[in-house]
């Protein structure tokens, strides 16, 4: 209550209507699975497009476990057909098991990091100069996450400036000046050409320094005394400039696919504005910041070089170049007009790999110990807005079940069930298995009794973009944007089914009605050709065995109410528990499920048959009072898709009123 001590007028702020209740997003989709390139143990960002999948996760190129079990890239697939179906959001959680089918603990910097070495992590790598005896006095150049991706093309080109010296008349002297210099930048300070001379003139490399105190520039060489601004004189005919790297990636098998950073400075310590911009800075790895420069596909580890006179010295060094570049790299450094191919060293890392085909325990995940970081289904627990969760191609070899992948295909169903269970407004969306036959998808879905999963076969044909043949892909992905669409231009409580499949051009199997027939009763939900219409998605029950939440959009439905007044609600909290809190609630519930039957989403010709809400004493005793428990009774009528279509059509005379 305010407080009124001396006399005067006083206006307070108040409140007359009932707080508002806003519906939740029911489309956000999180994806699990092996892809070509990406994090696993960093948080999940959001995903809103292919291109913006691929910068993250890696392209569209097959994937290959163990060194010989190609497999294609269900995962990209499943996004494409996310995204051409309607979806809009997307996360993505990586998975990935060692080549030597152990656990991912992340980049091993120990042993040898020579770029021809395997190596079990996935981490593609290589040395800048591999004849240095001390590999820690030359860059170590390697892949930031695992993956066949991380073999790229790294080319770093030096960049020399035009000319920043210049001298100012003042007091009857030329007074030398520089323009655009910074601390600690690299420098190139040529002497003057001879009027006779040809080809290149010699220079020799600086590391500047700003003293502050005196206000002047020095500039220090690897070794030998400094030189001091102050010391050059008009008539030597210096020139001074600024040396810079370009780093470009390119995957091997696509040149033309590059990112380009350019601009960069070679010290370490290089600072613009208070902010490092230097060429490690840009590509490290810190450990206590993991998700820094998380698009950025590579590390650079400078390892003991110092400073920036050292780094360029390890890329003049360099013995990558067989045989020797002519002119070498410094000359063509010390030559204002060398084309950028001369003064470019190029680095190929190598050894980056899929690892195994990843497991089940890989799809559950964990919580690595001592950090904050998560693997598998436990990154999606801490994402509320995800509504739908897939695992694309963890079916694949499904059916092999004495021996191969079906045990494991088996165990990520369940994973994804109980994960949907335990978040409570979510829904599992269930691959079958690749070339099963009706009676093994019935023995499939026989297994699994969950309101919180639907089950979908066959697999969809497509066009691959990748070996233009027509392939096989797992329902998931595009069942998750067929949700998505039909929850953007209907509503959530439309079964999303009787909706065209925009990228098939087939199934795995074409079913008919008497087969389907077979299907549909027991929860198994069918793609179906018909003529005229194009390829539909023809079914919409859950895998429950309970009547009450038969249908896929009833059981989305209410986990929209639920989560809608689970976030609406949440100002109750710590409200004293009495009558006009209760009010508060009722009021806010209702105006909330009164929008939804005017929106058409339940059942009834007025609002008081088409939902109730109490919260009063006849549904808190006493001892829920004393625990501190407020008790509201919510009740719906929902609406169900109409599955089955009936016209009774009989004969009728025309003299009959």
């Amino acid at each position: 209550m305010p407080e009124y001590l001396a006399p005067g007028v006083f206006v307070e702020e108040t409140s007359f209507r009932s707080k508002s209740i806003e519906g939740v997003s029911t489309t956000t989709t999180g994806f699990i699975g092996p892809t070509s390139y990406g994090p696993i143990l960093l948080e999940n960002e959001l995903v809103t497009s292919v291109s913006e999948y691929e910068r993250t996760y890696g392209d569209r190129r097959q994937l290959t476990f163990e060194g010989t079990d190609t497999h294609h890239n269900f995962m990209w697939h499943a996004v494409r057909a996310f995204f051409e179906e309607g979806g809009k959001r997307l996360y993505i959680s990586r998975v990935f098991r060692n080549l030597d089918k152990s656990k991912y603990t992340g980049f091993q910097a120990a042993g040898d990091p020579r770029a021809t070495t395997p190596h079990n992590d996935g981490h593609a790598r290589a040395l800048l100069d591999p004849s240095v005896s001390d590999s820690s006095r030359t860059l170590l150049l390697h892949a930031r996450y695992p993956g066949s991706a991380g073999n790229v093309r790294v080319s770093i080109t030096l960049r020399v400036s035009q000319n920043i010296l210049s001298f100012v008349p003042s007091d009857g002297k030329d007074v030398p000046r520089v323009s655009g210099l910074s601390d600690r930048d690299v420098v190139l300070i040529r002497d003057p050409r001879p009027s006779d001379a040809t080809g290149p003139v010699g220079g020799t490399f600086h590391l500047t320094h700003w003293n502050k105190d005196s206000q002047t520039w020095s500039f220090s060489p690897s070794s030998g005394p400094d030189l001091a601004l102050a010391d050059f004189q008009k008539p030597q005919g210096r020139e001074l400039h600024i040396i810079t790297a370009t780093v470009a990636i390119a995957p091997i098998d696509d040149p033309g696919a590059s990112i380009v950073w350019d601009g960069l400075a070679l010290d370490p310590a290089h600072t613009r504005a208070g902010s490092p911009d230097s060429f490690t800075e840009r590509f490290i790895h810190d450990e206590n910041n993991p998700s820094r420069n998380r698009e950025v596909p590579i590390v650079i580890d400078p390892g003991e070089l110092n400073d920036g006179l050292e780094l360029l010295q390890a890329l003049l060094n360099t013995t990558l170049h067989s045989p020797p570049r002519s002119p070498p790299l410094d000359m063509a450094l010390e030559d204002p007009d060398s084309p950028d191919e001369e003064r470019t060293v190029t680095v190929v890392l190598q050894g980056g790999n899929d690892g195994s085909r990843p497991t089940s325990g890989d799809y559950q995940g964990e919580e690595v110990p001592d950090t904050t970081q998560k693997t598998g289904l436990f990154q999606f627990q801490d994402l509320e807005d995800i509504s739908i969760v897939a695992a694309p191609g963890s079916t694949f070899g499904y059916q092999t079940e004495d021996q191969g992948y079906g045990p494991e295909a088996a165990t990520i169903v369940n994973l994804l069930i109980s994960h949907c269970q335990r978040m409570k407004y979510r829904i599992a969306v269930l691959d079958s298995g690749n070339g099963q036959t009706i009676a093994q998808v019935r023995r499939m879905r026989a297994r699994i009794d969950s309101s919180h999963a639907a089950l979908y076969y066959p697999w969809v044909k497509v066009r691959d973009p990748v070996t233009q043949q027509s392939i096989h892909l797992p329902p998931s992905g595009f069942v998750a944007g067929i949700y998505a669409r039909n929850d953007e231009e209907r509503a959530v409580y439309k079964a999303p089914a009787n909706e065209v499949v925009n990228l098939a051009v087939g199934f795995e199997v074409m079913l008919n009605k008497a087969q389907q027939e077979v299907l549909n009763p027991e929860g198994i939900n069918a793609f179906r050709f018909f003529e005229g219409r194009g390829f539909r998605l023809w079914g919409a029950r859950t895998t429950s065995s309970d009547p009450e939440w038969k249908y896929v959009n009833l059981r989305r439905y209410f986990a929209f109410l639920e989560r809608s007044i689970d976030k609406g609600t949440q100002w109750a909290v710590f409200e004293p528990n009495g009558p006009q809190l209760w009010a508060n609630v009722r009021r806010t519930i209702e105006d909330f499920l009164l929008n939804e039957w005017q929106s058409g989403a339940l059942l009834g010709d007025k609002p008081e048959k088409a939902y109730f809400v109490r919260c009063d004493r006849s549904t808190m005793s006493q001892n829920d009072l004393d625990n501190g428990r407020l008790v509201c009774l919510v009740g719906v009528a929902p609406l169900r898709p109409a599955e089955f279509v009936i016209f009774r059509i009989g004969q009728w005379t025309g003299d009959r009123r």
